[in-house]
């Protein structure tokens, strides 16, 4: 028996343009919720959301049965945390702040096995081998596994023709709120500077073969990002939506007293 078949990153290969959000409760059962929502894809978010090992594996376990594609953004690009989550049963890895052509290629490197690799060989006991069930997983799991490398700086943008030349790297993430304010926008991504930045950098993802992603907060900067010909497109945060709905429902009746 191979490695499942990773349903991500052949939609992205196929060129199909998914849909996903942010979880950032860091809790199975906000992310099993979510997983009802109907979303293409869903980011378990290791950087910025209280995260450790154990709450993103029982956030996999939680997104098991749902048809939305977990997505696990580790906290930094280190092949020990990209191997932790991948035998935790991650098939998709998205790596923060990558800067550089040779990041791009370690990082590669730590998601595949030996000889090509330097993923750990131990998943006997995991979940990503179904606890020894998967019989052929070391032989096939590689090329089921999706890397998404995050570039979202000055840095990262200039070398990003470089990065687009990795062989492993399945796609490029734009992040709007870092690039802007290493841009010197303090996180007005909205900037015209940042927008024309984004937009060329989606231009240069498509025609590299590879999938361009971004995340937008507002309707206008995520139709815009749509337009811009982004892929695979974060439409917005977990928590987000339940505070500004909880806000807008608690000043709607206090507005009636």
């Amino acid at each position: 028996m191979p490695a499942p078949v990773n349903t991500f990153k052949q939609a992205l290969a196929e060129g199909k343009t998914l849909i996903g959000c942010w979880l950032s409760f860091a809790e199975a059962a906000a992310a099993e919720a979510m997983g009802t929502a109907g979303f293409d894809w869903l980011v378990i978010d290791g950087e910025h959301a209280p995260n450790d090992i154990r709450s993103i594996r029982d956030q996999l376990m939680a997104l098991a049965a749902s048809p939305s594609h977990p997505v696990v953004r580790v906290p930094i690009g280190e092949t020990w945390i990209i191997k932790m989550v991948l035998d935790a049963g991650a098939q998709t890895v998205l790596v923060p702040m990558v800067e550089t052509a040779e990041q791009a290629r370690e990082l590669a490197r730590a998601c595949r096995y030996p000889p090509e690799g330097t993923r750990g060989v131990g998943g006997a006991a995991s979940r990503a081998t179904r606890f020894s069930s998967i019989p052929d997983y070391i032989a096939t799991a590689d090329e089921q596994i999706c890397l998404l490398v995050q570039v979202e700086n000055r840095a990262g943008m200039a070398a990003l023709d470089e990065i687009l030349e990795v062989e492993g790297v399945d796609g490029v993430f734009i992040g709007p709120a870092d690039l802007s304010t290493d841009m010197g926008f303090k996180g007005n991504s909205a900037a015209p500077e940042v927008q024309a930045t984004i937009a060329d950098a989606i231009r240069r993802i498509r025609a590299a073969g590879k999938a361009p992603g971004v995340v937008g907060v507002t309707e206008e900067a995520t139709q815009g990002y749509l337009d811009m010909g982004a892929q695979f497109l974060a439409v917005g945060l977990d928590l987000l939506l339940l505070v500004r709905e909880a806000r807008a429902l608690s000043a709607r009746w206090k507005a009636k007293i």
